[in-house]
């Protein structure tokens, strides 16, 4: 084998796909060690590494990557340190000589607050023989227009990506780092690089490396000891809860729906969309399934950026997404200099959806809010000046819940009064009343358990298909779709009520396919649904659950399990046919879905004798 071809075959993209972040930046690293995406200066940023959807100047074999390669390579193995985001890669070759790499973003505790810097740390070690490895650093700028500039200093390299800079500090030999022309060299002792953006470092970088290292592991390993686990699935439901974590920008509170921009649905739909935003509805499972499992940190985090958005709004429209930064524009746009993932282009940037009417939001901005009032666990409890705030929310809800919108699929081409959004305005009203409870406000307590008995009455009159016998998706209507699992889990109405039965014995008929759940069968702006979508399928795990199905639940649990990235996570979507991971990721949805029914399926503690 020539020295040369140090990496297998180049194999197309796909989701396997191993996370790295601090709350502040992310980077998603392949099978092979690179780092193929990651956007500088925020996660709705500009990606510095691209090469996850091919950029036209050079695709994803050429540019857009970070690699560390090994010479004559015959093996790669990839796992995190146990309950941490610290990545660990090992390489052998073909005579024997083996090395690791641990990568990851620094966040620990120092001077009294968390450091957690838009910067990351790769160390790499010999572990037996003298491995021979090449370094790759082959940045993009402008959504991959163009490579990165390079420019070398005494000991670090600065590379100008479109409008940014970062600099690599290192203390390899500047002279074997390049973008693929440099030569192999002999890996003779630990180096470590540390990528941030371009300010100095003075400070011996390899030692530096490894504190960071050793108090990340012990950030990560004392956060994962917080959280309430069940009895089974614990090494599946950490990855997961550690994951979600990832997705925060703890800066103001925002919870991104995946890291990713434009994975597609589906093979050649263009099903692409930008997921790198805070949508409200997605944040609300992320707190309510964390909240599960005792992280308070992120649920106090998330309602910052609720109060937040609740005093942007005054009692007015509430759009359905917003940027990490609290920012309402997202126009969506195309990128043309990136192809795509796997050539599957269009690449969105922005997203339009922030246009659109999409009333759920409502009850979904109340619901964690709440829980402010109760959870004494909170450095700050919700106040009387907090809720009445939040009946503003709660005034708009109850105005639109029976007015047409692009409901939770967001469908762009057309409205309807649909169910769910219109369940979602009676939560809101009904928390509402709980929290004026609460507060010893009678009053308010019973203006809104008066409103919402109203919604109640007009979905439970509207939104009942008489001649079918089931819930309809929309007021009048006669479609199903997977939300309307979702009218016993927020307590609308008990799981054994004959119209629930009625209603999930329609959505298993008409949307379950093999071990999957659609979110519904018709066909929309884009055509015919062609994967299921994970998230829904968990919300049928648990309505199987409800309805005393547990073996059944458990067995399509196991099966959802085993789709996992070898890291352990899921995407949005999966082709049924193959098992195959489709969509943006990883997808707070999904990972939402494994840690609540992880949660609701699994034995008890009680169990253990």
């Amino acid at each position: 084998m020539n020295p040369s071809d140090s990496l297998p075959p180049a194999q197309q993209p796909d989701l396997d796909l191993a996370p790295i972040g601090n709350c502040n930046a992310t980077a998603l690293i392949d099978r092979r060690g690179r780092f193929v995406w990651s956007c500088y200066p925020r996660i709705d940023g500009e990606p510095v590494f691209s090469a996850l959807l091919e950029p036209a100047c050079g695709g994803s074999e050429k540019a857009g990557y970070w690699a560390i390669e090994m010479t004559e390579l015959k093996e790669i193995r990839q796992a995190y340190i146990r309950n941490t985001a610290v990545l660990r890669t090992e390489m052998e070759d073909i005579h024997g000589a083996m090395l690791e790499v641990f990568d990851f973003a620094p966040r620990l505790y120092n001077l009294n607050r968390t450091y957690r810097p838009w910067a990351f740390f790769r160390i790499v070690r010999a572990l037996k023989g003298t491995p021979r490895i090449r370094i790759r650093m082959t940045p993009t700028g402008h959504y991959g227009r163009e490579p990165a500039r390079e420019t070398f200093g005494s000991s670090h390299v600065r590379y100008t990506c479109g409008n940014h800079t970062l600099r690599l500090t290192t203390n390899a030999p500047l002279s074997y780092l390049g973008d693929g022309d440099a030569p192999p060299f002999r890996l003779e002792q630990p180096l470590a690089f540390h990528l941030g953006p371009d300010e100095p470092y003075p400070s011996d970088v390899l030692a530096d490396a490894m504190h960071m290292m050793h108090a990340t592991t012990q950030y990560w390993q004392a956060w994962v000891r917080t959280l309430t686990l069940p009895l089974e699935w614990q090494e599946a439901v950490i990855r997961a809860a550690i994951t979600l974590k990832m997705c925060v920008f703890e800066d103001t509170g925002a919870i991104v729906a995946a890291m990713t921009t434009s994975i597609p649905e589906a093979a050649n739909t263009g099903r692409n969309w930008d997921y790198r935003y805070c949508w409200i509805r997605d944040a609300y499972y992320v707190v309510r399934a964390l909240n599960r499992m005792g992280a308070a940190d992120m649920l106090e985090s998330y309602l910052v950026y609720l109060r937040n958005l609740v005093d942007m709004a005054a009692g007015g429209h509430v759009q359905p997404l917003y940027s990490v930064g609290l920012e309402s524009n997202l126009p969506e746009r195309i990128a043309p200099d990136l192809k795509g993932y796997r050539g599957m282009g269009p690449v969105r940037v922005g997203n339009q959806a922030y246009e659109h009417h999409q009333h759920d939001v409502y009850g979904q901005i109340i619901l964690p809010l709440t829980q402010s009032f109760f959870d004494q666990r909170l450095l700050r409890l919700g106040t009387e000046a907090d809720f009445r705030a939040m009946e503003k929310v709660g005034e708009r809800a109850f105005a639109v819940y029976d007015q047409p919108d692009a409901g939770l699929w967001e469908f762009r081409t057309r409205a309807s009064v649909h169910t769910y959004s219109a369940l979602l305005c009676w939560a809101a009203c009904d928390r509402l009343a709980n929290a004026a409870e609460r507060l010893h406000l009678p009053d308010s307590e019973a203006l809104w358990t008066e409103r919402a008995a109203i919604i109640r009455k007009a979905i439970e009159d509207k939104a009942w298909n008489a001649e079918l016998g089931i819930f309809a998706g929309s007021f009048g209507g006669s479609e199903v779709d997977a939300s309307l699992l979702q009218l016993f889990e927020l307590g609308f109405l008990p799981a054994d009520d004959p119209r629930c039965v009625a209603t999930f014995k329609a959505v298993e008929r008409q949307l379950r396919k093999g071990d999957n759940l659609y979110r519904y069968a018709d066909p929309d702006d884009f055509g015919t649904p062609e994967t299921a979508f994970n998230f829904c399928t968990f919300w049928y795990i648990e309505a199987l659950y409800m309805q005393g199905e547990i073996d059944e639940a458990r067995r399509l649990f196991e099966a959802i399990l085993a789709r996992r990235t070898s890291s352990g996570l899921l995407s949005e979507d999966v082709q049924v046919e193959t098992g195959e991971l489709w969509g943006n990721f990883p997808q707070t949805y999904s990972l939402v879905g494994l840690i609540t029914c992880a949660t609701l399926l699994s034995k008890p503690w009680t169990t253990i004798r």
